[in-house]
């Protein structure tokens, strides 16, 4: 039986949404077992289906306005700390939270525990891309800063989760540049470039942001700080369009007549770009899946969090990125 611990006070909607989640979890894994961490008197106003969920008690939170660092120094019975902790006493597989993403980094660092050999972690979401496949960025912020080798290092636990839980054979690696000839880009880019070239991955070469969402790649990988100003334009992007769409929608009567024509296909769209159908962001190289939900998770998107997180478990990708760094400095020491 898998165990699962969540940061039951994480996010916008804790804990009403992250219960409902767990609970949808439960009823559609026989599995998997949860803990929820925080307010008990909270949970249980929400939580009616017992079955495979237990509860530890906290009241004390990590905010979003809290310095990531401190707060999960000073805080040590913080709901996402104790859910953490779980993991690293052995109580746990995973854990998760839509909390403070930067708490939860630093409550991976510091509780779960990096895996020996890599050398930085990285936060890796699921994005959307027009045809519904979707593609794995990373590092999207758990570093601002990154050398060669770490971008190579981001490359291969990327391919190894797509193809383990993403079920994609010989995933697409790029390289995010601001061109697609070998030569293209900044030191970090081409030394980057040329370690891919030749570690044993299905590396494409480079590809820009304007190709993301055609799905040009699997995975790519970039620095932290490039990443994250990329996941949110595309984020802010989505909403912007859609805001702009349902104001010419809405301008005059024979508009609406069309709106309300075109909904169907409208919500389907919706749903394509919907992040919650992809899970959360995976912070890959620690000793076990830490998985960031979005801060506005409902309970879908909490569902698909765990079920993400599950098949993480089930498919030991924490074990193959530690085989593969393993192999990788055996070769290197040859």
């Amino acid at each position: 039986m898998m165990k699962l611990a969540i940061d039951a006070m994480g996010g916008d909607n804790a804990p009403k949404e992250i219960v409902l989640g767990a609970m949808k979890a439960v009823a559609t894994f026989p599995d998997v077992e949860i803990i929820l961490v925080g307010d008990e008197v909270k949970i249980k106003e929400t939580l009616n289906n017992h079955e495979r969920i237990s509860v530890i008690h906290t009241t004390e939170t990590i905010l979003g306005t809290d310095e990531p660092v401190r707060a999960v120094r000073r805080k040590k019975n913080a709901s996402m700390v104790l859910a953490a902790q779980q993991v690293a006493e052995g109580a746990a597989d995973a854990c998760l939270s839509a909390g403070n993403t930067g708490a939860l980094m630093a409550s991976g660092l510091f509780v779960v525990g990096r895996i020996e050999g890599i050398d930085r972690p990285a936060l890796a979401p699921t994005l959307p891309t027009i045809g519904g496949e979707g593609f794995l960025l990373l590092d999207v912020g758990a570093n601002a800063d990154a050398k060669p080798e770490h971008i190579l290092q981001y490359a291969m636990m990327g391919s190894i989760y797509s193809e383990k839980v993403r079920g994609i054979a010989a995933p697409r690696v790029g390289l995010l540049n601001i061109g697609t000839e070998e030569k293209k880009g900044n030191d970090l880019t081409k030394q980057a470039y040329g370690l891919l070239k030749t570690a044993n991955l299905n590396f494409i070469g480079n590809v820009e942001a304007r190709d993301l969402l055609d799905g040009v790649a699997d995975v790519v990988v970039t620095d932290g700080f490039t990443g994250n100003m990329v996941l949110k334009t595309i984020e802010g992007t989505a909403l912007g369009m859609f805001k702009m769409l349902k104001s010419t929608l809405m301008s005059s009567f024979k508009s609406k007549l069309a709106a309300a024509v075109l909904k169907p296909n409208l919500l389907e769209l919706k749903s394509t770009l919907d992040y919650s159908e992809y899970g959360g962001a995976a912070l890959f190289g620690l000793k076990a899946p830490v998985i960031k939900a979005h801060g506005s998770s409902n309970a879908q998107a909490l569902f698909s969090a765990v079920k993400q997180t599950r098949e993480m478990v089930t498919n030991n990708v924490v074990g193959l990125i530690k085989q593969t760094v393993e192999e990788e400095k055996s070769t290197l020491g040859k």
